[in-house]
């Protein structure tokens, strides 16, 4: 029988364990720094690398033998620092607002149960059951999540995507008026052009990526993390629909050649499909659809969006919800850590060891590196054939 000051450690292993509902981070890849010395209010440093400019012509890198190649040209490499203020995170919120502080309490005698119950069994995750913890964890992971799509939407700040910097791309093409303001004609709602498309928007947004440079991941594509309308309106292309069946590798549609096996199913092994797995038992980690040069992941937690939007001609503004996909390389989002990264703390305060009260604690500081790595892609959720 372990010790209650032992149950933090345990449950806190938890917080570092992928989870499939939650595949933000795992699709940004972001650039960590961790500073086990730093705690709140310093600053730990990350670095948004620079291209080295033009390559320039066969004829402009030829050299001569008397011309000077050394010390005196040298050039450092290109880069920025980036310091992130580290800050003190802590969890579950208060269910009726968010804002507040709340902890995480837990009756000894429930304790005692579930520590029974991980003696009989050995299974983690029915231990956690048992107590109501994976509501603990799952706050953690939710927030964590959260803050990497909050950290993907500032590149919109950064103006209209071009093929010279990231930004916003609203579906058509269509850019702000000097108060922020998105027009579409009557005709063009009634064909849709406000609502993002496969063969116009998405061609359009990866031609974007790649003049500026943006790298791609080691996979050779980019990532897209979209909201479940951003994806509804993907599907409405056949082309999309066809490979959006199937997840994994490319060009795979059925698991090891069997028709009978799609690998779209929730193996619990499954590197033959391309599917991401960590131990046997464990929730399988979807790899996302991989169509035209792109990674699509469908996240659940996006926030609501609402832009101020006319679709006749600007007669009528009003507020209209957009639902949101973002396109984006490697480097985009960096994170700091200090201490001892994330974990769970007990408090003493437990009325004469009647209750174990918890919360997860985190010392960190989330920062967007690369603006012109991402393009915030926007498609209008009204279709009900009102202006």
């Amino acid at each position: 029988m372990f010790l209650d000051n032992d149950f933090p450690k345990i449950l806190g292993a938890e917080l570092y364990r992928p989870h499939p509902a939650y595949v933000c981070e795992m699709a940004v890849e972001p650039v960590v720094v961790h500073d086990f010395t730093s705690q709140p209010g310093q600053t730990v440093q990350l670095d948004r690398y620079k291209f080295w400019g033009t390559p320039g012509t066969k004829d402009s890198r030829e050299r001569i033998s008397d011309q000077t190649i050394g010390t005196a040209n040298s050039r450092n490499i290109t880069k920025e620092k980036v310091l992130v203020v580290l800050k003190e995170y802590t969890g579950p919120a208060d269910p009726g607002d968010p804002t507040q502080p709340s902890t995480f309490k837990i009756a000894r005698e429930t304790l005692i149960t579930a520590q029974r119950l991980l003696l009989d069994t050995g299974n983690l995750n029915m231990f956690h059951q048992s107590i109501g913890s994976l509501t603990l964890l799952d706050d953690y992971r939710r927030w964590r999540d959260r803050v990497f799509i909050d950290e993907l939407a500032k590149a919109e700040a950064n103006g209209a995507a071009s093929t010279s910097q990231g930004g916003y791309y609203f579906a058509g093409g269509k850019q702000k008026d000097a108060t922020g303001r998105v027009s579409y004609t009557a005709a063009e709602y009634a064909d849709q052009i406000q609502q993002f498309s496969v063969r116009t928007d998405l061609l359009e947004t990866v031609k974007d990526l790649r003049k500026r440079n943006v790298p791609t991941f080691t996979d050779g594509l980019y990532r897209c993390i979209c909201d479940p309308t951003f994806m509804l309106h993907l599907r409405r292309d056949p082309d999309f629909r066809e490979i959006a069946r199937y997840a994994g590798n490319p060009g795979q549609g059925m698991y090891m050649a069997n028709p009978m096996m799609p690998n779209n199913s929730s193996f619990y092994m499954g590197p033959q499909a391309g599917q991401g797995y960590f131990l046997a038992g464990e929730p399988v980690m979807p790899t996302g659809v991989q169509f035209e040069g792109v990674k699509f992941f469908e996240s659940t937690n996006f926030p609501n969006k609402n832009v101020t939007a006319s679709f006749d001609a600007g007669a009528n503004y009003a507020s209209k919800e957009v639902a949101q996909g973002f396109f984006f390389g490697p480097q985009s989002v960096g994170v700091g850590i200090g201490g001892p990264n994330a974990q769970v703390l007990i408090n003493n305060n437990d009325d004469f060891s009647r209750f174990i009260i918890l919360i997860w604690q985190l010392y960190a500081g989330f920062e967007i590196l690369n603006k012109d790595f991402i393009t915030n892609a926007f498609s209008f959720v009204q279709d009900d054939g009102s202006v």
